[in-house]
């Protein structure tokens, strides 16, 4: 993984502020070359240091307004299939394989409560898949962020 310096750093935090910032005004804001900032932007775009772009589009948008966190209990011996079915939901945003008794931690986002339940029923016919438990959030307090971890 790439390690973030205190130019990175810099840059980042101006990109946090405005994430269309064009890099000449990125770099006269920070009193560093054009060229600098660009290279640095290439290297931590080379090196995954980005999430992809269209994270940043809300599901609302697409009438996807409602989101839910489904826990998924696997079969072991399938777990590869039974991700490579999920992938192909494209409901499911993002699937973690974390500590603990769940196997798989989807989030996921709906139309309506009736489209959350024919989503929970197409992961739960997935190969692979022995039970599922789903959480319906009802409001984001805390948005996805990064900007307290950019002055650290």
């Amino acid at each position: 993984m790439y390690a973030v310096d205190a130019t990175d750093r810099k840059i980042l935090e101006q990109l946090d502020i405005d994430g269309r910032m064009p890099v000449a005004m990125i770099a006269q804001n920070l009193n560093l070359a054009r060229g600098t900032v660009q290279a640095r932007l290439d290297r931590m775009q080379a090196s995954d240091v980005f999430r992809p772009h269209s994270s940043r589009v809300k599901p609302a948008a697409f009438g996807r307004p409602v989101a839910a966190m489904v826990q998924v209990e696997l079969d072991q011996h399938l777990i590869q299939e039974a991700i490579g079915a999920l992938a192909s939901i494209p409901e499911v945003l993002e699937c973690f394989a974390p500590a603990g008794d769940t196997d798989l931690l989807l989030r996921v986002v709906a139309r309506d409560p009736d489209d959350l339940y024919r989503v929970s029923e197409e992961i739960r016919l997935c190969p692979g898949i022995m039970r599922t438990s789903t959480s319906l959030f009802l409001r984001q307090v805390i948005p996805y962020r990064v900007t307290g971890l950019l002055g650290q």
